[in-house]
């Protein structure tokens, strides 16, 4: 291939979402080849002389492999004659922890957030897991920019269940909560959650405006507990239905069978990550976001 115009490259377990966003961004797309060497060893290769612009996609839940394979592949689009990278994660692992919580810890945010910023000009992501910042590119030095899923959930919410409370598991999820529900012109509710332990967690809420529906949403779901724990108190507080939303969905093994174990009856998800509970596209948003690029 000869073609100079921006393309976005992708691993193949990513050729779903990569697609849809180079369509929708109206950019070609192109699969990178993937050479697995005897002892384990990976070599991308991007199949084209690029152009100025290069973009990859690509999702880095279980991020041991795809982190590396990611840094290999922009090495790879800079010396194929690319000037700028792009790096679109819908999914961007080891944020949540930005400080020592216990001695002899590291700080993988920092960790992560450099050497992605060393390969890549620009790293574009959905939610990421950020407390004690504000904005992503003080984690990711260089251009960074994160990408709210609150329109997609949303429009989702307006155009499906518009009756229903909308509930955020703990504080942190309040501004998020209360934005998604006053555009969707519905209620919220926000828990108090206390953690024992990545698996053992308990919700409270205080009063709850009587609905027979609600959606607990979140940014994220692994081992299920925050959501079985906030599903259960509802359920107990007499709300007959409970559905979930969350935007990414890593999802432990058994963290589904939890879920609904607590009462949850349907479990939706955005589609940052690809999981059969995909129902709401990021896609839209990302391409809005790469808006300029050609």
């Amino acid at each position: 291939m000869t073609n100079r115009a921006t393309l976005v490259h992708f691993f193949s377990d990513d050729a779903r979402i990569a697609r849809r966003l180079a369509a929708s961004a109206r950019l070609s797309c192109a699969k990178l080849k993937e050479h697995h060497f005897p002892d384990g060893e990976s070599m991308p290769r991007v199949a084209a002389v690029l152009g100025r612009e290069a973009v990859l996609v690509r999702t880095l839940d279980h991020p041991g492999e795809k982190l590396f394979d990611s840094l290999l592949a922009a090495d790879a689009m800079r010396r194929a004659g690319a000037r700028r990278v792009t790096l679109i994660a819908p999914y961007l692992p080891y944020m949540r922890q930005d400080k020592v919580f216990q001695p002899g810890e590291p700080i993988s945010q920092r960790v992560i957030g450099g050497v992605l910023g060393r390969a890549f000009d620009r790293v574009i992501t959905v939610e990421p897991h950020l407390h004690r910042i504000s904005r992503l590119g003080e984690a990711v030095p260089c251009q960074a920019d994160s990408v709210s899923a609150a329109p997609a959930i949303t429009d989702w919410v307006r155009r499906n269940a518009r009756d229903a409370l909308l509930v955020g598991p703990d504080a942190e999820s309040r501004p998020w909560i209360e934005s998604i529900a006053g555009h969707a012109g519905t209620a919220s509710a926000v828990g108090i959650k206390r953690r024992d332990s990545d698996r053992r967690v308990k919700v409270q809420f205080g009063s709850l405006e009587r609905r027979d529906r609600a959606i607990i949403v979140d940014d994220i779901a692994s081992s299920g507990a925050t959501l079985a724990a906030a599903a259960r108190t509802l359920r107990a507080r007499g709300v007959t239905t409970v559905d979930v939303i969350v935007v990414h969905a890593i999802f432990a093994p058994g963290a589904i069978t939890k879920i609904h174990r607590a009462g949850v009856h349907k479990i939706l998800s955005c589609d940052t990550i690809r999981h059969p509970t995909n129902a709401i596209s990021i896609v839209p948003l990302l391409a809005s976001a790469l808006e300029g690029i050609r």
